[in-house]
């Protein structure tokens, strides 16, 4: 169905930078059939269309009392395959909870019928919360990685997908053959959607060697040689945990780090999304610069499997981008709110003993929820900000108000204004006590893609 011309009229809200929060409470922002934004107007008193006539007859689509329009959220690290375990981990760490929890389940997705019904509730689950681009890892299947390409194209979810390439380390039963049927399994992926979506417009296919230690040298090689010939966008993990970097020091001894291990594959590049970085050292941090390779910062992962704690001041203040992952299911939520939130706290753990200049602010956390994951996935000229010329990747948010008598609006969530906030302050609830119950509408690329019973399209 064709969209139509719209106007987003109310409070406007978006990261301009890292620590600026830029609010606009009468603003209007003109969407046209392409979906990408026109016209950005503020102070907006009356009309909010402009005296274009072009505009005259558009749909305006209003922001209620404490509603307001922002960014879609970025999630660059979710594992989709995974979306049944998210919140079971027992008492694993890493190595020991990918063998209990992680393998067997991934293997069972050579049944498309069980596939489909998990990849199209993450798919449904994650626009639910607001994120509109999603870097989604697989599994070693092909027929189901296509499948979870064409279910993020049909619901309408801008997303990286990635077929999983190991061929060791993990269970015979669950792992490439050999690196030729790696690669073959890879370029079938790729080819496949270049046939439902030629120019990568909405779903882009990114290599993906699972991580270091569950790929050989000629694996890693041959991901390699992949990523340089066709310019793909590559994801993978990196330092998340001691036990593993210990690993890939015996079984990468040429190497000096964990970073070269990939750099010295081809697997370093521009367009690289490493995983949880908690253990970098000074020159792996350099040369991850030098390479202008991304950082998904995986808060809630790290925790639950007692990984560690990244230290994201530090990886900002040496020039890194870096974004947020909500790595489900290491991670417990697909929320990437949350995550956000996850992100505050982590910080200021690592403040209690490096001080108050390693935390990070409500706006820092959504800045790497939305324009630092923009970043991250190379997409920060289409999506991430309110400038004209993007694409209407966006959330509307409704945060629930505090009658006279007190009573409870279950639809409302928990987030609770009295009144007296200022939108800063409200951004702040927002962010600690926010969930999809506040996200009433989420469109992608102009297209409405999930809303509540409660939205008047």
């Amino acid at each position: 169905m064709a969209q139509l011309k719209t106007i987003y009229a109310g409070t406007l809200i978006h990261c301009r930078s890292l620590t600026e929060l830029e609010i606009c409470p009468n603003g209007a922002i003109g969407v046209n059939e392409s979906g990408k934004i026109a016209f950005v107007r503020q102070n907006v008193n009356e009309d909010p269309a402009p005296s274009d006539d072009g505009w005259k007859d558009a749909k305006v689509v209003q922001t209620p009392e404490n509603g307001f329009f922002f960014p879609g959220f970025i999630d660059t690290h979710i594992h989709a395959s995974q979306y049944p375990n998210a919140g079971v981990f027992g008492k694993s760490t890493l190595l020991d909870w990918l063998n209990t929890y992680t393998f067997p389940l991934e293997s069972s997705f050579s049944d498309l019928t069980k596939a489909a019904r998990i990849y199209n509730r993450v798919v449904a689950r994650t626009m639910s919360h607001g994120t509109t681009t999603a870097c989604y890892y697989a599994t070693v299947h092909v027929p189901a990685t296509n499948l979870l390409a064409d279910i993020c194209q049909s619901r309408g979810q801008r997303a990286f997908v990635g077929r999983v390439c190991m061929d060791r380390l993990s269970p015979e039963w669950y792992r490439d053959e050999n690196v030729e049927t790696a690669v073959s399994a890879t370029r079938q992926c790729i080819e496949y959607i270049r046939t439902i979506d030629p120019h990568f417009d909405l779903i882009t296919p990114i290599i993906t060697p699972r991580f270091a230690p569950s790929c050989t040298d000629k694996c890693l090689q041959a991901q390699g040689q992949l990523v340089q010939e066709t310019g793909l966008p590559c994801q993978t993990h990196i330092s998340e945990n001691k036990a593993e970097c210990e690993l890939v020091r015996e079984m990468f001894p040429a190497n000096q780090n964990y970073t070269e291990v990939y750099d010295s594959h081809g697997l370093l590049t521009n367009r690289t999304i490493l995983a949880h970085a908690i253990y970098l050292s000074s020159e792996e941090r350099q040369l991850i610069k030098r390479r202008k390779a991304k950082i998904s910062h995986c808060p809630a992962s790290n925790t639950a499997l007692t990984s560690g704690t990244a230290k994201v001041r530090t990886l900002l203040d040496e020039g890194l981008e870096v974004g947020l992952g909500t790595d489900v299911s290491g991670g417990y939520t697909s929320s990437l709110l949350a995550e956000a939130r996850e992100a505050v706290f982590a910080s200021r753990h690592v403040a209690m003993d490096e001080g108050d200049k390693a935390k990070l602010s409500v706006e820092e956390a959504l800045y790497l929820a939305t324009r630092g994951g923009a970043k991250v996935v190379g997409l920060e000229d289409r999506i991430g900000g309110f400038e004209v010329g993007k694409d209407w990747d966006a959330q509307m948010v409704c945060l629930g108000s505090v009658e006279e008598g007190g009573e409870i609006d279950q639809k409302a969530g928990l987030v609770e204004i009295f009144g007296g906030e200022s939108w800063e302050e409200k951004m702040e609830k927002w962010l600690y006590t926010g969930d999809d119950r506040n996200t009433v509408a989420v469109w992608v690329k102009g297209r409405l893609v999930h809303s509540q019973p409660s939205f008047k399209p």
